[in-house]
C-alpha cells in the first residue's frame, strides 16, 4: 500500500516540474492554445488552481465544498467555470496556485485515517484523492507540453497515474453507459526505468500491454489508441482501451487519430 507521506511528495514534485516548465514563460506565451479546445495555458494552470481549491475545501471545509455545487447554475460546466473565475495575470495565477497547492498537501497530511472526503458523485480517501491530483497535475501538464511542443521527461510519479486507469476501468465503461465487465483484466506496463509494472491476476485471458507512458496518455484522454504502442488481447482489454478514463465526470471526446485534437479532461 502507498504511503501517503509519499504520495503527497510525489504530488508536490509533480507540480514543482510543471511550475518550473510554465514559471519562465513570456506573458504573451500564456495565451497559447492547447489540445484543450478554447483553453490556453493559462486556462490548464487555472484549472489546476481551482482544483486544488475546491479539493481544500473538500478536506477542510466539506459544507463549503457541497455549496460549490448546489450554487452552480449549470452542474455541467463547473470545470469550465471555474477555470475562468481563477484565470488571471501570469504572476497572479502562479502565486495562487502554488498556494492552494501547498495548503492542499498540508490539509490532505492532516485528514484522519480511514477520513473520506466528498467529491463530485463519490468521497475519497486522503490517499485516493492525492492520487487524482497527480493524474490531473500529469495530464494537464501533456496539454501544456504539447502546446510548447516539448517533451517533458517521464518519472517513476507515472506509475501512479498508471494505477488509476487501472482502478476506474468499470468506470470508464459505466462512463460510456456500458455495463462494467466481471472478467479480469491482466495489465503489464514497461516504467520509465525499464522496469515492469503489473496489475490483475497473471493468468487472465484479457490483457493490456505496452509503455507505461502510454498508458496514461490513454487513460487519460491525451492521445488517441491508434496512435499508442498498447496492445490489447481479449474482448474486454479491446473495449476497455476505447473507453478507458482515469478521471471522473461525464466522458471526454478524447483525441482524434494522428495527433488531432479533441477535449480533454
Amino acid at each position: 500500500m502507498v504511503d501517503l507521506s509519499d504520495l503527497l511528495t510525489d504530488l508536490a514534485d509533480e507540480s514543482a516540474q510543471l511550475d518550473a516548465l510554465v514559471a519562465p514563460l513570456p506573458v504573451a506565451d500564456w495565451a497559447r492554445p492547447t489540445p484543450a479546445p478554447g483553453w490556453s495555458i493559462g486556462h490548464q494552470i487555472a484549472h489546476l488552481a481551482w482544483t486544488d481549491h475546491v479539493a481544500l475545501l473538500a478536506a477542510t471545509d466539506p459544507e463549503a465544498f457541497y455549496a460549490t455545487v448546489t450554487a452552480a447554475p449549470d452542474v455541467t460546466r463547473l470545470v469550465d467555470v471555474g477555470a475562468e473565475e481563477f484565470l488571471a495575470p501570469p504572476a497572479e495565477l502562479l502565486a495562487r496556485w502554488r498556494a492552494g497547492r501547498t495548503a492542499l498537501v498540508d490539509a490532505l497530511a492532516a485528514v484522519p485515517a480511514g477520513g473520506k472526503l466528498p467529491w463530485y458523485g463519490t468521497r475519497m480517501s486522503a490517499t485516493s484523492m492525492a492520487t487524482a491530483r497527480i493524474m490531473e497535475t500529469w495530464a494537464h501538464g501533456a496539454d501544456v507540453a504539447d502546446a510548447l511542443d516539448v517533451v517533458r521527461p517521464d518519472s517513476h510519479r507515472i506509475r501512479h497515474v498508471a494505477h488509476l486507469g487501472v482502478r476506474t476501468l468499470g468506470h470508464g465503461f459505466a462512463a460510456h453507459g456500458r455495463e462494467a465487465p466481471t472478467a479480469p483484466v491482466r495489465v503489464e506496463l514497461v516504467g520509465p526505468g525499464g522496469e515492469a509494472w503489473s496489475w490483475g491476476p497473471a493468468d487472465a485471458a484479457d490483457r493490456v500491454t505496452g509503455p507505461a507512458r502510454d498508458f496514461c496518455l490513454l487513460v487519460t484522454q491525451r492521445r488517441h489508441r491508434a496512435d499508442l504502442a498498447l496492445v490489447a488481447t481479449g474482448s474486454v482489454a479491446d473495449e476497455w482501451l476505447d473507453v478507458a478514463q482515469a478521471f471522473a465526470g461525464p466522458p471526454g471526446d478524447g483525441r482524434r487519430p494522428d495527433g488531432g485534437i479533441g477535449a480533454g479532461a
